[in-house]
């Protein structure tokens, strides 16, 4: 036995759980959710041809809320941080209440699938005509939890407690100018009043093999805080450099330094991370030397001082290399997603569900994630576990990653992810608490 199963050993007992006594409704879960795999592509495949970003995903929210309404749901709500929906559904037996989460919102993406239901939504975003694609696996995230509404709903009677269904909003960041996400949920009491939830479960899928599920204990997914760096040159002619200051060579060294912060002035060994430029802006035409060059980026960190650290040697390079050629350098940081951190208890009293619902030895321990999500807003305010569901198109082939226009979600994982999240919801309600 390994070191992974004796904590979930120790873990268990401490907690006086049952889950060895769960067959009955084990495989109810797994009857139930095999009876309704048809519905839960097809809702699937609607939410990924009718994509809406952040904060206005009105026709995907409408959907959701009448399901749940179908029911017989205690209370829907609705218009929750713009246009969130939360359902609550009493069990039949008394207890505590858990909380189940997925995500609603699509990316600015132009879709390049080629499937048959694939997006032809445009849209206008930051002054730009773009498709809008479910490029993150947001779709299947909404269809699995409204399977779990159906199978759970199903079996009401047997549920000790209360499961709370959380729908939530602009998880890839609100518009411009706007609050939004998993934050103004909470801000919003999504987790507190009368059916405040003693622990939260959520899922991501990501393109490994399909069915897999990754877990890890503590730091799961990187926090994710931006960069915004402007840099100011002095204007001039292409063909006379030194009449001015060139604020784009300026920024070319710039970023070239930048790469020195990871792999030469912090102890990776620690803690992963990455800092990264994604945008770079400056000027208007080729014989014109501009005043202004601006870039922006995103940097990735588990560890807090770290976080810290990388923040201050980011500022000190930009200011310094650009004073270095003439040029002056400003540099904002937006605070972002903090760690996404797995309950250490939780998890290890949740492994022996993952293992039996991915089995086969699908369910793996992962290395950290260096993606970010807003789960970690909840999983700071309550115990949560947040675990990753493989969806690629072929079995031993890492697909197109989240974000990609060709990223591609396998049906075949739906049922995985339905079973998975109903079985951790049922057995944290089930287990005994210290």
């Amino acid at each position: 036995m390994d070191k992974r199963h004796y904590l979930t050993l120790g873990v268990l007992l401490a907690w006086g759980c049952t889950w060895v006594h769960a067959d009955e409704w084990v495989e109810r879960v797994s009857d139930s959710t095999a009876s309704i795999n048809d519905k839960v592509t097809q809702w699937r495949h609607h939410f990924h041809a009718n994509p809406e970003l952040g904060n206005r995903e009105f026709k995907t929210a409408a959907r959701i809320a009448d399901h749940l309404r179908s029911l017989g749901f205690d209370e829907v709500q609705t218009e929750v941080a713009h246009t969130g929906v939360v359902g609550i559904l009493k069990g039949g037996l008394d207890g505590e209440v858990v909380a189940l989460r997925a995500d609603m919102d699509a990316l600015p993406v132009t879709e390049k699938t080629g499937l048959a239901f694939a997006s032809k939504v445009t849209t206008q975003w930051r002054g730009t005509q773009t498709g809008v694609m479910h490029a993150c696996g947001h779709d299947a995230h909404m269809a699995i939890l409204m399977g779990v509404a159906e199978v759970l709903a199903g079996m009401r009677e047997q549920i000790p407690g209360t499961v709370k269904f959380i729908f939530q909003p602009a998880e890839e960041g609100p518009p411009p100018g706007e609050q939004g996400g998993a934050q103004l949920m909470i801000e919003q009491g999504v987790l507190r009043g009368d059916y405040a939830p003693g622990a939260i479960f959520g899922l991501h899928v990501f393109p490994m093999a399909a069915g897999a599920v990754v877990y890890k204990p503590e730091g799961m997914l990187a926090a994710a805080d931006s960069i915004d760096i402007t840099v100011k040159g002095v204007q001039t002619h292409g063909s006379m450099p030194w009449g001015g200051v060139d604020p784009i060579a300026a920024a070319a060294q710039i970023i070239n330094a930048l790469q020195q912060v990871v792999s030469r002035q912090v102890d990776i060994s620690n803690a992963p991370a990455v800092v990264t430029i994604g945008s770079i802006n400056g000027g208007n035409r080729g014989n014109i030397i501009p005043e202004i060059v601006e870039m922006s980026g995103t940097i990735r960190s588990f560890d807090p001082d770290m976080r810290k650290d990388i923040h201050a040697r980011v500022t000190k390079i930009v200011r310094l290399v650009a004073q270095s050629v003439g040029a002056e350098a400003e540099v904002k940081f937006g605070l972002g997603y903090p760690v996404t951190f797995n309950d250490s208890a939780l998890t290890a009293q949740m492994v022996p569900v993952l293992d039996r619902v991915a089995a086969g030895g699908k369910a793996v321990l992962a290395k950290p994630l260096m993606g970010a999500e807003d789960f970690s807003y909840y999983a700071n305010e309550i115990p949560g576990l947040f675990v990753g569901l493989g969806v690629a198109k072929e079995p031993d082939v890492v697909g197109a990653p989240n974000h990609s226009p060709y990223f591609y979600v396998n049906d075949a994982a739906l049922p995985v992810g339905v079973e998975l999240l109903s079985n951790l919801a049922l057995q944290w309600l089930y287990d005994e608490k210290p």
